[in-house]
């Protein structure tokens, strides 16, 4: 019973970590039919940009529980500098093209910035250990976990709840609906659909940036870790259904519990049985198990 509940916990954990490192790609791609491949960049410099702030203000005296603000505080401004710069820079005049066109334009950018992260810290580890184990651990029965768990967890309930709510309970939300479902009857109707993408991109990439700067300091910041992450969120979209926010949600889940079952009971199928589900789902589902209806264009 015990390593069913290890097995439990451990997969909500990482599920939670999951969606809120792919929640942001779910929605670029539902408003703007974009897969963007950046989503991994963001993270990453979310992670670097957490590790590197949040131990210089702390090596000059900061308070270490001001520390979580600064994480918050660092992925906020990586989207806000770099994701308007990349959406009105480069994205925007690109939207009347191919959508696989604009992925090999989203790789590309990719590419250019995992090189840029390598410029500015190096290529060795930084390490942010102290918001991880500043608030110590709980414990679950037999089990013990660190308290910092439970803020990845409140981190993705946040995302999740919040964005759900915005979608459905706001006006804002019933307008990005409309253009979600025809952009082209928004722009008749007077709405900004070029403001909405802006929106959408950054806020996206915010979410991919927070991601990255909350698991900073329960991991070691490395080059390329934008990789994993992307292929990761990739694998939880593609089983939920792209664009689909509860599809993100249960695909977070599947991913994370089957991987924790993985990791206790057979560590070395621990990545195929990710891809393995990915595949079974995709071969009686072939666009995900919550995949949005496509409005019909007569």
């Amino acid at each position: 019973m015990d390593n069913l509940a290890a097995v439990f916990f451990d997969g909500i954990i990482y599920s939670s970590w999951l969606f809120t490192a792919a929640i942001g790609l779910t929605l670029i791609y539902g408003v703007m039919k974009i897969l963007n491949l950046t989503h991994g960049s963001f993270y990453a410099l979310g992670a670097y940009a957490a590790a590197s702030l949040t131990g210089a203000l702390l090596a000059k005296g900061m308070p270490p529980m001001l520390s979580y603000a600064v994480l918050l505080g660092s992925a906020v401004l990586v989207a806000l500098v770099l994701a308007p710069l990349i959406e009105r820079g480069l994205l925007k005049h690109m939207y009347a093209k191919d959508e696989v066109v604009i992925m090999l334009i989203t790789y590309a950018l990719f590419l250019i910035l995992e090189d840029t992260i390598k410029l500015i810290w190096g290529v060795n580890p930084y390490f942010i250990a102290e918001p991880y184990g500043l608030l110590g651990s709980i414990e679950f029965g037999a089990l013990i976990y660190p308290t910092y768990s439970l803020i990845i967890i409140f981190v993705a309930l946040a995302a999740g709840l919040g964005l759900a709510w915005t979608l459905t309970g706001t006006r804002v939300g019933k307008l990005l609906l409309t253009v979600i479902h025809d952009p082209d009857i928004a722009r008749a109707l007077g709405i900004n659909v070029g403001r909405f993408y802006l929106v959408t991109f950054t806020f996206g990439s915010l979410l991919a940036a927070i991601g990255g700067a909350f698991t900073a300091p329960t991991m070691s910041v490395v080059p390329a870790m934008g990789v994993e992450i992307i292929v990761l969120s990739f694998a939880v979209v593609v089983i939920g259904g792209l664009g689909s926010l509860p599809g993100a949600a249960i695909g977070a889940v599947i991913v994370g519990l089957v991987r924790s079952a993985s990791i206790h009971y057979a560590p070395q199928l621990e990545l195929f049985v990710i891809y393995l589900v990915m595949a079974l789902v995709l071969t009686f589902r072939p666009r995900g198990l919550f995949s949005i209806a496509e409005a019909r264009k007569i």
